[in-house]
């Protein structure tokens, strides 16, 4: 199964441009709820939410809608920290939505200062125990990690590695897709070379993808579906509703394929 969304949801410029003037933000859940099956929550990365907010998350999608939930900065951002805390809040908090039959997985995205070395190869291990018990994805930024026996490590736990459409800079992690555990996931950040180290993160992801450039994922996609039990697609370019607008596109793409093929 092939799920696609976006990367977040809640900006007020996608009032006018995704959201009718006449949605008010209390409803926009809902109405992304009617138009795409998935979502990935980002806002955890900047704060622990209450589990009060997932529950109410929860009620405002359809019954076979999921989410992925991004974790919070002190659990990939800050590694070697006293966070012990920070992981049972986060897992805690994810509850009503495994209650409610609605939870995807944990993506844990490690910043490009995340090397390759052996003490952050421990804490990635550590990571991983401490979410044996939930589906998680990972995400590195930084291509020191494109190794087999990172692939390896990963299958072995049954854990995801998160693959990435961006920028092509030498640090940065090479458009590669691969099957580490019953999760796929692709997150498309643009390709906003000239903005990319700018430091707005608004301008960072501020890209709208050609079809072209969509088309090319295509066979990687369906790839990851023949080995997996379901695939999520974000786009993450969200500046003025752009992720919905290839989002929209992606489905499409997908659904000439399946009308040429039947």
């Amino acid at each position: 199964m092939i799920r696609v969304g976006t990367s977040g949801f809640k900006f007020d410029d996608w009032k006018g441009t995704f959201y009718p003037e006449d949605v008010k933000p209390k409803e926009w859940l809902n109405y992304y709820g009617k138009r795409f099956d998935c979502l990935e929550v980002n806002s955890t990365y900047y704060r622990l939410l209450h589990p009060a907010t997932f529950f109410h998350m929860a009620n405002k999608v359809p019954e076979d809608f999921l989410f992925t939930v991004k974790t919070y900065r002190s659990l990939t951002h800050e590694a070697g920290s006293d966070n012990e805390a920070d992981f049972g809040t986060f897992i805690e908090s994810l509850q009503p939505l495994s209650e409610a039959g609605k939870f995807g997985c944990v993506l844990a995205q490690f910043p490009t200062s995340f090397h390759n070395t052996p003490g952050n190869r421990d804490y990635l291990a550590g990571l991983c125990d401490r979410f044996s018990e939930l589906p998680l994805v990972v995400e590195f930024r930084n291509r020191q990690w494109v190794k087999d026996e990172v692939f390896d490590f990963l299958r072995d736990r049954e854990v995801g590695w998160c693959a990435v459409d961006e920028p092509q800079f030498r640090s940065l992690m090479p458009p590669i897709s691969t099957a580490t555990s019953p999760v796929g996931y692709v997150r498309f950040h643009g390709r906003n070379y000239e903005k990319w180290w700018s430091g707005d993160s608004k301008s960072r992801y501020d890209y709208l993808y050609s079809r072209e450039e969509l088309e090319e994922w295509i066979p990687k996609i369906r790839k990851l579906d023949e080995q997996t039990d379901v695939v999520y697609v974000f786009m993450n370019n969200c500046f003025q509703a752009q992720a919905a607008k290839n989002a929209a596109d992606m489905e499409s793409l997908l659904a000439e394929e399946d009308a040429g093929a039947a």
